[in-house]
């Protein structure tokens, strides 16, 4: 069913753009202004076999990480599809941050400004990869969220390049009560199982898929639906 499902999106009723914008420094100061963020909202089509009251968001920053935007606009698009209100958004890099701290602070706001325009009354689930999921797990460490997905994520917030964070970043320390999984490949898998705080925690899922091509292709994407599925969202 998922097979014919996938094959046929092309043909099927594409999802309501709400909002397509590029803010060029909106909620940015004056020193800001050659940031830039883009989002991209998506309702669920009338042809969705239903409408699914919590909302996805996607975040991501492509320019500071560019891993951390790949198969965030096909999972938006699969999902809305599937029923989901589906907000994709892109960071814009920051010019004028020096510490790693900083840098997450930055995007901790950005994030947050962006999800109060949903104006819904649910909270979010969090989809994030690679160095996206720093900024995710920043955001819920402050912020209400349904739940949250990361995929690919650094093993350890040490292990990180300096050219993502310039400056030693305090290991993530929140409390997984609420719906929490960690998606990878099968190569991933045995780093986060020695190094990962949230691999080793019993509470968060673990989803496993053969490889990168997998995570973007059809098995990723129903492994994602069966889990929110499981958890009721």
């Amino acid at each position: 069913m998922f097979s014919q499902a996938c094959k046929g999106l092309g043909a099927r009723a594409r999802p309501h753009v709400v909002a397509a914008f590029s803010l060029g420094g909106l909620f940015f100061n004056s020193a800001r202004q050659s940031s830039s963020t883009t989002y991209l909202l998506r309702t669920p089509p009338s042809s969705a076999p239903r409408e699914v009251p919590t909302p996805l968001v996607f975040v991501s920053s492509s320019g500071w990480d560019p891993n951390s935007r790949q198969g965030m606009t096909s999972f938006a698009s699969w999902y809305a599809e599937r029923g989901y209100t589906c907000l994709e958004i892109d960071l814009g890099k920051p010019a004028d941050v020096s510490t790693s701290e900083a840098l997450m602070s930055h995007y901790e706001s950005e994030l947050a400004s962006h999800t109060r325009l949903l104006a819904i009354p649910f909270a979010p689930v969090i989809v994030s990869r690679a160095g996206g999921t720093l900024i995710a797990q920043t955001y819920i460490s402050s912020h209400p969220a349904s739940g949250l997905l990361l995929i690919s994520p650094p093993p350890s917030n040490a292990s990180v390049p300096k050219t993502l964070l310039p400056t030693p970043l305090p290991e993530f320390d929140f409390e997984t009560k609420f719906p929490c999984a960690v998606m990878c490949t099968e190569a991933e898998k045995a780093r986060l199982s020695e190094e990962s705080r949230l691999w080793q925690d019993a509470r968060v899922d673990k989803i496993v898929v053969k490889d990168e091509k997998a995570i973007v292709g059809q098995e990723g994407l129903v492994r994602i639906e069966q889990w929110l599925d499981e958890m009721g969202f």
